[in-house]
């Protein structure tokens, strides 16, 4: 069994969500942004799992994320 990785790139971005891999792209810089502002850093082309889980279909998982 495969085990869900913590960050997710653009090609498993575009698989989870149905998108073409340049929107996933948008849309990790876009949240990667956003964690910037909060003062997260991140990995360019790179989006944590429960980040994108959170803003896409609003799961939360307080021990790994707060918003």
């Amino acid at each position: 069994m495969k085990e869900k990785s913590y960050m997710l790139n653009a090609d498993e971005v575009s698989k989870m969500l149905s998108i073409s891999k340049s929107k996933s792209y948008v849309l990790i810089r876009q949240f990667n942004r956003e964690l910037e502002d909060k003062g997260f850093y991140t990995i360019s082309g790179r989006i944590p799992r429960a980040y994108l889980e959170s803003k896409i279909y609003g799961y939360t998982d307080q021990k790994q994320i707060r918003h």
